[in-house]
C-alpha cells in the first residue's frame, strides 16, 4: 500500500471497498499489528502505534474481526468468548457475554454447542461477539457478510449499525459494495494498494464511475 490516508472519528463506520488483491485486508492487518510497516505511522486516539505488536494493539482497544471468521471451532461458543475477553478493561466476563447474547439472540441457545456445529451465520455472529468480549473502541471487520445468506446480511448490517451507534468506531472491509456503502458514514475505494477515490457513502453509491466497476447493474 502507498499513499493511503484515512481517518475516522468515534462511531463512525469508514468502508474500504475494491477487488481482491486490492490491499483491503493488508490495511486491517497492518492497522492491528500483524504486518510489518514499513513507512508512515498509525495513530489511534491520539498515540502512535505504528510498529507495536498485536496483543499491544489489542490491548489498547482495536479488536480486529478477520476474513473467514477464524473462530476456534473444537471449542464451544462461550469458550470462544472466554478466548476473547480480556481482564481489566473495565466491564467483567458476565457483563460483557450478556452484551454479546443480547445483540445475538441465537448465541446463549447455542452457548454449549461447538463452534463446528453453528451454521455459517452463526459463526460470523460468534466471531463478531468474540471480538467485543475485548471492549474494543474500534473494530476491524473483514468481509463479515461473505458466503451469507441476503437475510442473515441483513442481520450483520443492523448489528453494524447497533454498534456504532453504541460509540465503537468500525473499519468495514467489504467486497459488497452496496452493503458497505449502505451503512458507512465515509468510504475509501482501494486499486493496487492506492485509495483511488473517496467520499461520504451515499456519494460514491451515485457516482457513475463506481457504479459501472462494482454496483451489480439493475
Amino acid at each position: 500500500m502507498k499513499g493511503v490516508d484515512l481517518r475516522l472519528f468515534e462511531g463512525e463506520v469508514v468502508a474500504i471497498v475494491g477487488p481482491n488483491g486490492a490491499g483491503k485486508t493488508t490495511l486491517l492487518n497492518t492497522i492491528s499489528g500483524l504486518t510489518t510497516v514499513h513507512g508512515g505511522e498509525i495513530r489511534f486516539a491520539g498515540e502512535r502505534i505504528t510498529g507495536w505488536p498485536a496483543y499491544r494493539i489489542s490491548r489498547r482497544g482495536i479488536s480486529h474481526c478477520p476474513e473467514g471468521r477464524r473462530i476456534f471451532q473444537r471449542l464451544t461458543v462461550e469458550e470462544n468468548l472466554v478466548a476473547g475477553y480480556i481482564p481489566g478493561r473495565g466491564k467483567s466476563f458476565a457483563e460483557l457475554r450478556e452484551e454479546a447474547f443480547a445483540l445475538f439472540p441465537i448465541l446463549p441457545e447455542r452457548r454449549t454447542s461447538l463452534a463446528s456445529s453453528l451454521s455459517g451465520g452463526q459463526q460470523q455472529m460468534l466471531a463478531v461477539a468474540r471480538s467485543l468480549m475485548a471492549q474494543p473502541q474500534l473494530l476491524l471487520l473483514d468481509e463479515p457478510s461473505l458466503g451469507l445468506a441476503p437475510r442473515i446480511v441483513n442481520q450483520i448490517l443492523e448489528i453494524v449499525l447497533k454498534l456504532a451507534e453504541s460509540g465503537i468506531s468500525i473499519v468495514l472491509v467489504e467486497q459488497n459494495v452496496n452493503f458497505a456503502l449502505e451503512i458507512c458514514d465515509y468510504a475509501y475505494v482501494f486499486e493496487n494498494g492506492f485509495a483511488t477515490m473517496s467520499g461520504p457513502g451515499t456519494k460514491l453509491q451515485a457516482d457513475p464511475q463506481l457504479r459501472e466497476a462494482y454496483l451489480p447493474k439493475v
